[in-house]
């Protein structure tokens, strides 16, 4: 594991990562998931894509990478520009999981790998519709531990940035930016993904101009038993390119 410093609106960020191959010439930059950190990815996909160099990094505010301020999903793409250009990087692929996945169509790369990405707005079930009409009818008799009954699990524990960076992540239309993409995409998905269902990976898919799409048995993390198969169509693709 090796730390980055990097300053990005006049904040300092401490980005914690880690190189594999590091002797191969292109490069592999490989993003996880709002609330993941780095070694699930690297567990699933360390062992892959031998002949090219994986760099595998905590997001600011996750794992052991630092976060102070309240961020948008465009934020965490200048971090990571600013991070790849302070070690002189300029990766061949860009693969994100979930959250990650959004994060790594704003990077622009010749190829794009999307696990289960974020990105487009899902309707809620109705017991989640009922949890937030309860929540803001009780916030203003500003009981402390109402935050704590209503919080998502996803940033329970959380600092006051990141859970504020959550809810500017958490229900982004990002359809516009997949739209713009001009990288090679493919597009990996869990059959019962319930996190980021099916139709919303067939519908990036189909955003992308240059995209595949592949359902694989599995749910939100279908990745760690897919990896190989993920891998082996990867480099299909980069090979033939």
């Amino acid at each position: 594991m090796a730390l980055k410093e990097i300053d990005y609106k006049e904040q300092k960020f401490k980005l914690s990562y880690e190189i594999v191959n590091p002797t191969s010439k292109e490069t592999i930059v490989v993003l996880h998931g709002w609330g993941s950190k780095k070694e699930i990815m690297k567990q699933a996909f360390g062992k892959e894509l031998k002949e090219y160099r994986h760099i595998y990094l905590d997001m600011p505010g996750f794992g052991a990478s630092t976060n102070e301020m309240i961020l948008t999903t465009k934020d965490y793409g200048e971090i990571v520009k600013l991070f790849l250009e302070t070690i002189s990087i300029e990766p061949l692929v860009v693969m994100g999981h979930s959250f990650g996945g959004k994060v790594a169509t704003l990077l622009n790369s010749p190829y794009l790998i999307l696990l289960s990405s974020a990105g487009v707005v899902t309707e809620k079930p109705w017991s989640i519709k009922l949890k937030i009409a309860t929540f803001k009818f009780l916030k203003p008799l500003g009981i402390q531990r109402i935050r704590q009954l209503f919080v998502a699990p996803d940033v329970q524990g959380m600092s006051h940035e990141m859970y504020e960076t959550f809810k500017n992540v958490v229900d982004e239309d990002f359809e516009a930016e997949f739209a713009k993409s001009k990288s090679e995409a493919l597009c990996f998905w869990g059959i019962d993904d319930t996190a980021t269902p099916l139709y919303t990976g067939e519908k990036i898919s189909k955003l992308i101009e240059n995209a595949k799409f592949y359902p694989l048995e599995g749910d939100h993390f279908f990745f760690l038993k897919h990896a190989k198969f993920i891998a082996n169509e990867v480099e299909k693709v980069l090979k033939n390119g």
